[in-house]
């Protein structure tokens, strides 16, 4: 009884992420083909206060959300087309972003340190997936798509990076110790 009340509270914290992630995707910096945005900061924040299981499940809701057509990607926009688009591959590396992210953390220790490799390193993943995605669809030079997709926001990922760790192991910890979110060892399967 408990697992499962301790699971489907996991679920609804995993569907508010997936609202928090589109509502931090409409905070926007424009720049030629890839904006910067929130995006990132909230899949690191998910991932670092759900965990891999539960914080991969809040980007998965996030993107089919915005797959069908809920306008929840940046700028406001929604559909598969955004998928099958330029910036679609930063959308799907969120999701094995995430998911390592999550994971490091919960085999490390929850502290700001280890928050800052898991979200450098989800941060990275999602910028791989992003770039490669948008050299194919763009038909750009890999340079181009360096430049455009890779380069400009290593600084600003190291921020946010920074911002996940350091704000996600406050929220997560104070969460766990009001009983409100078990810890993901608690809650697999």
């Amino acid at each position: 009884m408990l697992q499962s009340h301790n699971r489907l509270k996991m679920w609804i914290f995993s569907a508010l992420f997936a609202a928090i992630i589109g509502i931090l995707a409409q905070v926007t910096i424009p720049l030629p083909l890839v904006p910067i945005t929130g995006q990132t900061l909230a899949v690191g924040l998910a991932a670092t206060i759900l965990g891999s299981r539960y914080g991969t499940l809040s980007v998965i809701l996030y993107a089919l959300m915005g797959a069908i057509g809920v306008p929840v990607y940046s700028g406001m926009s929604g559909g598969f087309g955004v998928i099958v688009g330029p910036t679609g591959g930063f959308i799907i590396g969120f999701i094995p972003a995430a998911f390592l992210t999550g994971l490091i953390l919960e085999k490390t220790s929850y502290t700001v340190i280890n928050g800052m490799i898991a979200n450098t390193a989800g941060m990275l993943i999602t910028l791989v997936f992003g770039t490669v995605w948008l050299k194919i669809v763009a038909s750009i030079t890999w340079g181009a798509a360096l430049t455009s997709g890779f380069y400009p926001f290593l600084i600003v990922g190291l921020i946010k990076a920074f911002l996940a760790s350091w704000i996600g192991i406050a929220v997560y910890k104070r969460l766990v110790s009001a009983k409100l979110l078990t810890s993901p060892q608690q809650i697999s399967s």
